[in-house]
């Protein structure tokens, strides 16, 4: 027989592999993270919206191609198979769907949330099974590469508001699909090949080769042909590669190609209006995993340190609402044009982190601690505190009868409250207070 002894033996007091918890000078951190990118977000003109935790598992399946295998399913309890998220772009597109002919059809939107994946964490990389993104997107039909080049200014902005040095890599799936169409990739194919070149930034050019030829099956001189774009040309400047595709008879005669090329040149054009045009480069190689993109997709890759790799990413993905919303009576798919980023929070809030001097980071947002000198002046201080509260005023006290004046000093000091009101006989009887400015330390 199992005694309670025995379980409490057996009982682990942890979190669960890839989840943590955070103190208040790290929730001080984050909250003020998620406040600047909230602005940032507002000052384009974005609203938010929330979206269940879980979803239903046939929204989410087939949408993240590899991936796919990350995603949490929940045991069956309520007659429905259902899944954690895996983003919030699926669940987003699933509400889009969802409104019909209302509003939504157009807007720019905000969500910040957490998000789940059985992925193998990395702590202290900031790669958790549990963690928040932060994503804004413009949904709507608008004129070419406009919606797009706002959303890398965006993402410019709200890495620049937490003084984090980047570059953005910049990629186009019909540049991509013309790539492989012109090396003779076959259709069926392509979204497989395209997962093995987006692993390019973690492998070399030989693994990645090998990873199609030997375990999907592509003939080496297809493979080849590939390297000599997402390999031959790297470090090449955005320009010299698009005069060098422009030159590729063969490439550009490809219209999936053409208008990638196209859209690329516009969006270039839309972004040194922005003044950002020198933070995004071309990137042959950058494929983003992910099915659903469809036109242009980027990746922030932070560069002051090892490790972190992607901060933010995102792109546009113009048919993911038509997968949901079916089609109209003309027998056309009801889709919505996205484009959108998403900011990984947890690999920034590492960053910040690393940056830190945990001691002088301030947690409560008190601004005056009430002390009693001499007797312990209980109700005194309740009634200067309540006085302090009623006028907005964030305040606090010792909850002691008698506190000994020495505690209540440590207490203010700790907490880094800037003003300590004290409170005595003395004082009492003239009607007056001394206020102490601890930031300066005289009286």
């Amino acid at each position: 027989m199992t005694t309670i002894q025995d379980k409490k033996a057996q009982f682990q007091l942890k979190t669960p592999k890839g989840t943590r918890d955070y103190d208040e000078k790290e929730m001080t951190i984050r909250n003020s993270l998620f406040a600047t990118i909230t602005n940032i977000f507002q000052r384009h003109g974005a609203v938010t919206i929330d979206t269940p935790v879980f979803e239903m598992r046939d929204i989410l399946s087939g949408k993240y191609g590899e991936d796919s295998k990350l995603i949490y399913d929940l045991a069956n309890q309520g007659g429905e198979d259902c899944s954690l998220r895996y983003d919030l772009t699926v669940p987003f597109a699933r509400y889009l769907a969802m409104q019909g002919k209302k509003d939504a059809q157009q807007m720019k939107r905000y969500q910040i949330a957490k998000v789940y994946r059985r992925d193998q964490p990395v702590m202290t990389k900031g790669r958790l099974r549990e963690f928040y993104q932060c994503d804004f997107d413009i949904a709507g039909q608008y004129d070419p590469m406009i919606p797009d080049a706002e959303v890398l200014k965006i993402l410019c902005e709200t890495l620049d508001a937490v003084d984090i040095k980047f570059k953005i890599k910049l990629n186009h799936r019909q540049i991509l699909d013309g790539i492989f169409q012109v090396s003779g990739v076959p259709s069926n194919k392509i979204r497989s090949i395209s997962s093995a070149v987006d692993k390019l930034d973690k492998l070399s050019w030989q693994d990645v080769k090998k990873e199609m030829t030997v375990e999907k099956g592509l003939d080496e001189s297809v493979a080849d042909r590939i390297g000599t774009y997402v390999e031959g040309l790297k470090g090449k400047d955005t320009a010299s590669l698009l005069q060098y595709l422009q030159n590729d008879v063969e490439f550009m005669k490809n219209a999936s190609a053409s208008q990638g090329v196209a859209d690329v040149r516009l969006l270039l054009e839309f972004l040194d209006v922005f003044n950002v045009k020198d933070r995004v480069h071309l990137d042959l190689s950058l494929a983003r995993g992910l099915d659903y993109y469809t036109g242009i997709i980027y990746e922030a890759v932070q560069t002051e340190s090892e490790g972190v790799g992607s901060i933010a990413a995102g792109g546009r993905y113009d048919d993911l609402v038509g997968m949901f919303s079916g089609t109209n009576k003309n027998g056309k798919s009801k889709t919505i044009p996205c484009v959108g980023v998403s900011v990984g929070v947890e690999r920034v809030f590492s960053i910040l982190m690393a940056r830190q001097n945990m001691e002088k980071i301030k947690s409560t947002a008190t601004q005056v601690y009430i002390i009693s000198v001499g007797d312990g002046l209980l109700k005194e201080r309740m009634a200067l505190v309540n006085e302090l509260w009623e006028a907005g005023i964030k305040a606090s006290f010792m909850l002691k009868n008698k506190p000994k004046l020495e505690k209540q000093w440590l207490a203010c000091e700790k907490e880094q409250i800037p003003f300590a009101v004290i409170l005595g006989k003395d004082e009492l009887e003239n009607a007056k207070v001394r206020i102490k400015d601890m930031r300066v330390n005289v009286l």
